[in-house]
Formats: structure tokens, C-alpha cells, sequence
């Protein structure tokens, strides 16, 4: 997985790309998190359009980011969320801890 970054307003836009699997994945997207809010970019969007697959420890992922994001007084949300990832999130109930959306606009317009 990788992943690209852009700012829209105040909001960081990360759009990710491949399979949620952990490794060193995990720690990029974590090392990327704290430097943008580090840096007062407390309003994170994650877009996972392009995320076919994802594990527990993607799941972990998700986790840490959210977490992380929180402990610094952000917000995080997630955009586009595809099936399988989605399905995941609905089995494992962890649905209920993100704010989804399917338009960015309204997504971007929530924060």
C-alpha cells in the first residue's frame, strides 16, 4: 500500500492505494500522521477509493490512525470505502468509531 497526499482548506487528504495489510505500510502512514500534526494539520480524510483488501492488521491500521489522530484533539474520517474493507469494519462493528462518506464534497464540508 501507499499512499499520496494533498490539502484541500484545512483538511489533509490521504488517498490510499492497494491491499491494508500492515508492515511497513503501517508504519509510513503512522510516521506521515504525526508529522502532519506536528505541523497543526489536525483534520484528516482518508480516502480508501483504491483499497481492495484489508486485514486485521490493516484493521490495526485504521485503529492506531484514529487514535492517534484523537489524542491530538483532531479529527479523522474516511471516504469511499470499499466493499470488502467496509464489510470488515461492519463484522468486526468498528463502523461504529469512524464517520464515512461516499461524496468528498460532504465529507470535506463536515469537518
Amino acid at each position: 500500500m501507499d499512499f499520496k497526499l494533498r490539502e484541500s482548506g484545512d483538511v489533509t487528504v490521504i488517498r490510499l492505494n492497494g491491499d491494508m495489510v500492515g508492515g511497513p505500510d503501517a508504519t509510513g502512514l503512522s510516521e506521515k500522521l504525526h508529522e502532519l500534526l506536528e505541523a497543526g494539520r489536525k483534520k484528516i480524510l482518508i480516502d480508501m477509493e483504491c483499497v481492495r483488501w484489508m486485514n486485521s492488521s490493516g484493521l490495526g491500521i485504521l485503529i492506531g490512525a484514529v487514535t492517534t489522530v484523537r489524542n491530538h484533539g483532531g479529527e479523522l474520517k474516511l471516504l469511499r470505502l470499499g466493499p470488502k474493507p467496509g464489510q470488515l469494519l461492519k463484522i468486526t462493528r468498528l463502523d461504529r468509531i469512524f464517520e464515512f462518506f461516499d461524496n468528498e464534497e460532504l465529507a470535506l464540508d463536515s469537518f
